[in-house]
């Protein structure tokens, strides 16, 4: 038996106990994921994000099967799902808060940890990650006792707004969005640390621009990066990996959809399809990066691509909080955040570490990245 963790927001966890509290589903991009490591009897421990709050325990009935019947929405994105047995399903205002000191210094994943640094939360942003047994039987303890004596524990005037809703009803669908404080942390973060644009910061965004051509090409891709990077990425490659680079996209797409393209800082691609985009945030504010997303998607609303946002682990709040502006959650095609996920530095560095890349399929890319709506 192994312990894991599950993910809800606290409308996703409010429709699964309406639902039953007998089934819980996760995004088809998942799916591989959900396969190697969920088995029944595994238990599941459930996480709200947003509040940061522990909620539940869910015992594995079945392996992963689709079903498309709606829980969630209409349609309903979490398609991918589990038979379970619910252990302890706590209502939304009995939920635990992580950084109580009860089990934020007893938890191996958080103790010595700065609470108040975004850094620690990446563990609770994908699905299925594994807790340590310890650290399992200590909250699966604490919970049981939450459903049999539940201590009170307070909603923040930040948690409040967390629970006011953030959804949008389009003709089609319902998105989610977020509108930012007058004062984005995009221009606090700039105003204090400065746009610096230094030698140093350009060679270290074109680095970053080198690592994810490199697992692009070990993977089978050709690559494109505009024309003003290409030969400083190419000098921090080997000469066998120059001849995957593109002198010109072969793609039959308006003037005005491939100037777009072609300043997008890394494409990979498969014949003449784009398989998917990427940004590199280090010297530039995210906001330009996810408009040049939007942008692409704008003028090619049919187009088949995942796209990703690249930053270090200090910007990745504000990258999940900025793709769900109004003007990226209501473009024609459905919301950005349903197509654009965060990458971070780690993660490209991990990825590139993987052994037998050229045998691997890109989704293995859905381990690493972190997305907005949970």
């Amino acid at each position: 038996m192994n312990y894991l963790l599950d993910i809800f927001t606290p409308e996703t966890w409010q429709k699964f106990k309406e639902a039953g509290s007998t089934v819980t589903g996760i995004r088809d991009r998942y799916r591989r994921l959900a396969r190697e490591r969920v088995n029944p009897g595994d238990l599941l421990l459930c996480y709200l994000t947003g509040l940061s709050r522990w909620c539940g325990v869910l015992e594995v009935e079945s392996g992963p099967y689709t079903d498309e019947t709606p829980i969630w929405g209409n349609p309903d994105p979490y398609i991918v799902r589990f038979n379970v047995s619910p252990i302890v399903v706590l209502d939304i205002e009995a939920s635990i808060p992580i950084k109580h000191e009860r089990i934020w210094q007893y938890l191996t994943i958080t103790k010595n940890l700065d609470p108040d640094n975004s850094y620690w939360s990446g563990f609770f942003r994908n699905p299925f990650n594994t807790i340590d047994n310890v650290d399992g039987e200590f909250l699966t303890d604490l919970l049981k006792e939450q459903k049999l004596n539940p201590a009170a524990y307070q909603f923040s005037d930040s948690d409040r707004r967390k629970l006011a809703s953030n959804k949008i009803r389009t003709l089609e669908r319902e998105v989610e969005v977020e509108v930012p404080d007058s004062q984005s942390e995009d221009t606090q973060y700039e105003m204090e640390t400065g746009a610096s644009g230094s030698v140093s910061d350009v060679r270290e965004s074109i680095r970053h621009q080198a690592d994810v051509a490199r697992i692009g090409v070990e993977m089978g891709f050709h690559i494109w990066v505009p024309r003003s990077d290409k030969s400083r990425v190419l000098e921090l490659l080997p000469e066998t990996m120059h001849g995957k680079f593109l002198d010109a996209l072969p793609l039959n797409y308006d003037d005005t959809t491939l100037k777009t393209i072609e300043h997008i800082d890394v494409i990979w691609l498969k014949g003449r399809s784009m398989a998917r985009a990427f940004e590199i945030e280090h010297t530039t504010l995210i906001y330009s990066g996810l408009l040049r997303m939007a942008d692409l998607l704008a003028l090619q609303p049919n187009m088949n691509i995942k796209l990703h946002i690249v930053a270090s682990l200090d910007k990745r709040e504000r990258v999940l909080r900025e793709i769900r502006r109004p003007v990226f959650s209501l473009l024609d095609r459905g919301p950005l955040y349903e197509t654009c996920s965060f990458l971070s530095y780690d993660s490209i560095q991990s990825l590139s570490q993987t052994p037998y890349l050229a045998h691997m399929s890109d989704t293995i890319i859905a381990e690493y990245e972190e997305i907005a709506e949970i």
